[in-house]
């Protein structure tokens, strides 16, 4: 623990907790204000809703791969600043053209917020290379996901309490506002690096810069056995994702609208999990993070598909979610051990679509498997996906114990 305190003395540390506690405040207030209204405003439209989704997960298919190469181009403080002071100002102008009467607009604020959120991740990246040590990585990771862990729970509550009583305009205005003073704060944190007069010189092709970077991930043979690995997590996370309804209904046998009995402890699990993960984190090697978050995730899945027992399934989602942030944790800190500082955001930017398309293609079909064999299957399937992806870890497990 000592150890992790004394990560809060550096600089930039504290600064990227108290950017983040101001762009959170403006993620949830906007994302459950944009939903909210869009069901007040199209009258409950499956489409309308579904059209949410669109907006904040085609950007990642179109622009990671193509953010990343510039935020390797690019220097990662003034990227990270222009991004979050452009989210601001992209915000505020859908506050001006909802008060107008257009209330379609706010698909646009979704829109540009996570286009703009593929340059400013992979740059991101590049700053916790620069200015965090490859042996505090794992504790500055761990801190990150106790603090996303938080947002996981409060986040909903707090945007639904802004909206219900100050309205859209003024949640639009206060996810501005937030963006604003998180681009602010980003001020403070250490200059970039000057460029080395190396690479001063015209930079290579867009295409080619893309194409040294899958060369890269798929001969550095860390990268791309973690980059399968999270192939198949998404897979398995896009198979159970739609279902947690139905194992209320038709596992269970409760009313849907018992769902929170399942959820709470999950939330609750994500909550400790990140906390105890914040104070193990410098004494457990990340790739024995990864493995023992996947196990645990992978045996629970198959546990809840198999349940029929309202504790035995509150209890798996607890140890599933007590787990989560050591995947978190045990990836991010592996990633950026094995990666070299000019092709981090290359990297970011290659394995953030891998991992949400997988999950997509799953999230589409899940139901569909559902209909056609059962929801026992589809959990069965899903837990060994994480099962199988494990096994693209053991190797890195063994040569960094040798």
């Amino acid at each position: 623990m000592s150890n992790s305190i004394h990560l809060l003395r550096n600089k930039f540390v504290r600064v990227i907790l108290i950017s983040n506690l101001f762009s959170q405040f403006g993620i949830w207030i906007r994302n459950m204000a944009v939903l909210l209204y869009v069901m007040e405003s199209s009258n409950g439209d499956a489409l309308a809703v579904s059209m949410i989704a669109v907006a904040e997960y085609a950007p990642i298919f179109i622009f990671s791969f193509i953010g990343g190469v510039f935020a390797d181009r690019w220097r990662p403080k003034r990227t990270v600043v222009w991004c979050e002071g452009l989210s601001a100002l992209s915000v505020l102008i859908v506050f001006f053209l909802i008060e107008s009467g257009s209330w379609t607009v706010v698909f646009f604020a979704a829109l540009i917020s996570s286009i703009l959120s593929q340059f400013a991740q992979p740059s991101g990246m590049k700053l916790f290379k620069l200015h965090v040590k490859d042996e505090e990585a794992p504790i500055c990771m761990s801190l990150l996901q106790m603090f996303f862990s938080v947002f996981m729970i409060i986040g909903p509550i707090l945007g639904t309490l802004v909206y219900q009583q100050t309205g859209i305009g003024v949640s639009i205005l206060l996810t501005s506002v937030s963006f604003l003073i998180s681009a602010f704060v980003m001020l403070f944190i250490p200059a970039d690096p000057p460029v080395p007069s190396d690479q001063s010189a015209e930079p290579a092709s867009l295409l080619r810069e893309m194409a040294d970077g899958i060369r890269y991930v798929i001969f550095n043979r860390e990268l791309l056995r973690l980059s399968l690995c999270f192939t198949l997590v998404g897979l398995g996370v896009g198979l159970v994702t739609p279902l947690s309804i139905f194992l209320v209904t038709d596992r269970l046998g409760l009313p849907a609208h018992d769902l929170p009995w399942i959820t709470i402890p999950y939330g609750l699990g994500e909550m400790l999990g990140g906390a105890a993960a914040f104070a193990v984190a410098p004494r457990i090697a990340p790739q024995r993070l990864l493995l023992m978050g996947l196990l645990v995730n992978g045996l629970g899945i198959l546990l809840i598909g198999l349940s029929s027992v309202l504790w035995v399934t509150m209890a798996a989602q607890f140890i599933i979610a007590l787990l989560q942030p050591a995947i978190f944790i045990g990836n991010n800190t592996l990633v950026m051990n094995h990666t070299e500082q000019a092709f981090i955001g290359r990297v970011t930017g290659i394995r953030t679509p891998l991992m949400t398309g997988s999950m997509l293609l799953m999230m589409s079909a899940s139901g569909v498997l559902k209909d056609a064999w059962s929801l026992a299957i589809v959990y069965e399937l899903a837990g060994l996906c994480f099962l199988a992806g494990l096994l693209f870890i053991v190797p890195i497990h063994r040569s960094r114990s040798q």
